[in-house]
């Protein structure tokens, strides 16, 4: 099952013979809100980078290089898909925008070789006061990260 309000946007790369063009967000884009800020995320084989929440802001997350699990979890009250995860493998090889809400939680493993790297596209600008964080192997979330 997938989480609701979670949106993948397949993504376009354009190659040549001196390299390539990988597309992300644009403005006119029907999942584009607003910008906020974007950054770029790296993580190590093995390595993990979770759990956090952003309470306002909405995330847009590609992988541009390497090989990245993420890991979504609802625990929002509302949601028809509480108390569910999903896993997500992040690729240039299979190229796509996951577009996160607010209140999800999520997290990720370095799963290639060497360094991989997240682009992230907020629609706010980053602040550190409207998210929440939890250690990866924290006991509120009955997950195993080596599965």
């Amino acid at each position: 099952m997938n989480i609701k309000d979670v949106i993948i946007t397949e993504l376009k790369i354009i190659k040549d013979d001196r390299g390539k063009v990988m597309h992300m967000l644009r403005n006119d884009s029907s999942i584009f809100k607003n910008f906020g800020e974007i950054y770029f995320s790296t993580i190590y084989k093995d390595s993990i980078k979770a759990w956090h929440l952003h309470k306002e802001a909405t995330l847009n997350y590609a992988c541009i290089s390497g090989r990245v699990k993420l890991v979504l979890y609802d625990d929002r009250i509302e949601s028809s898909s509480r108390g569910i995860y999903e896993e997500i493998i992040l690729t240039p090889k299979k190229y796509f925008l996951i577009t996160i809400p607010p209140n999800i939680w999520n997290g990720f493993k370095g799963l290639d070789e060497g360094e991989s790297i997240i682009a992230n596209c907020l629609d706010l600008p980053h602040n550190e006061k409207e998210m929440v964080r939890e250690n990866p192997h924290s006991k509120k979330f009955h997950y195993n990260w080596k599965i």
